[in-house]
């Protein structure tokens, strides 16, 4: 199965984006400025055709892109996962005009794109938005309240925004917009994170959207929200199978060439299994995503279970492994610009963002009993 077994294509390719990160990406990626979009850094993904792809691969493509890239260049890496999830939304379900207007600049690396799910007060709760929009004549509306966490805000250059358009009806209530980022009445702060990602609030005073700007269905924005989620939720564990795979050879090359009690440090058997453990965990974490990708391709069944499992594992395992890299490094690691202490700082949001861990939990849980209950039903 695909699966579980790259062909010599996929494979090469991996090989090549993994180059191209190292030599064209990550030269743009240092010059940029923490916490600011780097501009040059998405045209040269533009240039290098990968923002094009993320509209025209399925789920498993995914995955590989954001794990070759993420081993070599987690900025270059996170900067076409935020193109993504702030526009495939569009191409999923915009119209036609919605796609020319906006997704050719995507692809090309001109235009930023940010997806406006998370307010302060519903974070894991998507359901709880309370970003409202109240009618605004027959065929408009103005939305009113915040946004926050949002990758690329305040510097994007239009927003994929969910806002709640009827009242007390839960998910059923809620509308896809997007938002060009001059719309009157919009602002933005950016904030000050632990990863060098450009993240920031959005404040919305009765900004004024029509029905050109819905995406999708009134009423309906939670399906368009869902959707891009479980796509992109394997991706984030790809990428952090990336990280992890990232901080295992970093670890490897250390301890084969650390001299230490008369010895080469792997000659230590604590060592020795814990660089084992490592090893296993990601090699575990990596055949999960491509699993849930490839069931995610084929339209198989229980898609929100198998990528939840995905992204919990996967965030899970690199927490654990750039941890257990760090500790064999020892104080180097914590050194600034070292790769490790990087990295360090890179895995921790993704077990929080795209649904937190404990979210993910209560997702598989979700599906197992939603599957016992079908079982229990058929004749």
């Amino acid at each position: 199965m695909t699966a579980f077994s790259l062909d010599p294509a996929q494979t090469a390719w991996c090989a090549e984006l993994r180059m191209l990160a190292g030599e064209r990406l990550a030269p743009l990626a240092e010059k940029g400025e923490p916490g600011h979009v780097n501009r040059p850094l998405v045209a040269e993904l533009g240039r290098l055709g990968l923002l094009a792809r993320l509209f025209t691969s399925g789920a498993l493509d995914l995955c590989l892109m954001r794990e070759s890239l993420a081993q070599a260049c987690t900025e270059a890496e996170t900067a076409l996962a935020l193109q993504g999830l702030g526009a495939y939304p569009v191409h999923a379900y915009g119209t036609g005009a919605q796609r020319d207007r906006w997704l050719t600049g995507v692809r090309d690396g001109t235009t930023v794109a940010a997806f406006a799910l998370s307010e302060p007060g519903a974070g894991s709760d998507a359901a709880a938005l309370a970003l409202g929009a109240d009618e605004d004549g027959p065929d408009g509306w103005r939305l009113t309240g915040e946004k926050c966490w949002i990758s690329n805000a305040p510097e994007a250059d239009f927003y994929t925004v969910f806002a709640r358009t009827t009242p007390g009806a839960g998910a059923r209530g809620v509308t896809a917009f997007l938002v060009p980022a001059d719309r009157p009445g919009l602002t933005g702060t950016p904030l000050d994170m632990l990863s060098p990602h450009p993240i920031g609030a959005l404040a919305f005073d009765a900004v004024p959207v029509t029905a050109d700007d819905v995406l999708g269905e009134p009423d309906r924005g939670f399906r368009v929200a869902m959707h891009t989620l479980n796509l992109f939720r394997p991706s984030v564990g790809a990428f952090a199978v990336g990280m992890a795979q990232a901080a295992l050879d970093a670890t490897l090359a250390h301890t084969a060439g650390r001299d230490a009690f008369g010895g080469k440090l792997k000659d230590l058997q604590t060592v020795a299994h814990q660089v084992a453990e490592m090893a296993l965990r990601t090699e575990a974490a990596r055949l999960m995503v491509y699993a849930a990708a490839a069931a995610y391709d084929e339209g198989a069944p229980g898609v929100p279970g198998r990528a939840a499992m995905a992204k919990l594992l996967a965030t899970e395992t690199a927490q654990y492994v750039v941890d257990a890299a760090v500790q064999l490094h020892g104080a180097r690691a914590l050194r600034r610009g070292h790769l490790l202490e990087h990295l360090y700082r890179e895995v921790r949001a993704p077990r929080i963002y795209e649904g937190a861990s404990e979210v993910q939990r209560a997702v598989i849980a979700k599906e197992l009993y939603r599957g016992t209950e079908r079982a229990t039903e058929a004749p």
